[in-house]
């Protein structure tokens, strides 16, 4: 998806004819198809999957016009794998991002989270929220307890495989917003974030037992970007390259 783009409900058919119309569109089938692709090896299209997806009821042309163009952009970079190996070290990363109340039609937040293992990323996830988020901060400490939960089954099902010997160490992630980071390593409720749901506060738990290590990266260093928001052409294949999805030519 492009920069700019917004869809929502409003561009559903509001007429017999528009419906009709948008009768005759493949739309389901094209969703069904490019999360195939997502979901074997191309995270890159997570965050535009996640929104078209939720129009399938009832789809309209701007909402078509998105869906021909992540199938474009497939084709055009068809060649383009996750690749893992070099000389990195065998160690699991993780990153997490969120998107403060981007869904036109509930105000809901949309997240995401990778976690990365030799050159690249393994595990994914681009979502709408469930909560309606009432700050960035909140909508990040909710993306980060997602993320938490996950890292916690990666880190039990690596260890029972036992072939990364850093799974022993706590699974450092990597959130941008340090109000999110502050809520998850301090067990004390803050004025502005007291109304935050329980549930979510299990990461802070994740933290304390040693499991996941919080840290902080700078926002234009965080990879999870592109699961919460279109990118622009140089920095989106900057991201998409750190995440170990690289066009045939440039394997090594």
């Amino acid at each position: 998806m492009t920069p700019g783009t917004v869809l929502s409900k409003s561009q559903s058919p509001s007429t017999p004819e528009q419906k009709e119309l948008m009768m005759k569109v493949p739309y389901a089938s094209a969703i069904g198809s490019i999360m195939y692709a997502m979901i074997c090896t191309r995270p890159d299209v997570s965050f535009a999957l996640s929104v078209t997806s939720r129009y399938q009821r009832s789809p309209g042309e701007a909402h078509w016009t998105a869906v021909k163009n992540i199938l474009k952009y497939l084709r055009n970079t068809k060649d383009a794998f996750l690749v893992y190996g070099g000389e990195e070290e065998l160690k699991v990363v993780g990153y997490t991002n969120a998107n403060f109340q981007t869904d036109r039609d509930d105000s809901k937040s949309q997240a995401g989270y990778f976690f990365c293992l030799n050159g690249g990323v393994f595990s994914w996830k681009s979502f709408k929220e469930d909560t309606t988020a009432d700050s960035t901060t909140e909508a990040e400490y909710i993306a980060a307890a997602k993320a938490a939960k996950e890292a916690v089954w990666i880190k039990k099902f690596i260890t029972k495989l036992g072939v990364v010997p850093s799974i022993n160490d706590p699974i450092s992630f990597f959130c941008d917003n340090t109000g999110a980071i502050a809520q998850a390593k301090e067990p004390r409720s803050h004025q502005k974030t007291k109304h935050i749901a329980r549930r979510y506060h299990i990461i802070r738990e994740i933290v304390d037992r040693g499991d996941v290590m919080i840290c902080k990266v700078d926002t234009d260093d965080n990879i999870a970007d592109p699961l919460t928001k279109p990118l622009g052409k140089l920095k989106n294949e900057g991201h998409t390259r750190s995440m170990g999805i690289r066009p045939m030519p440039d394997w090594p």
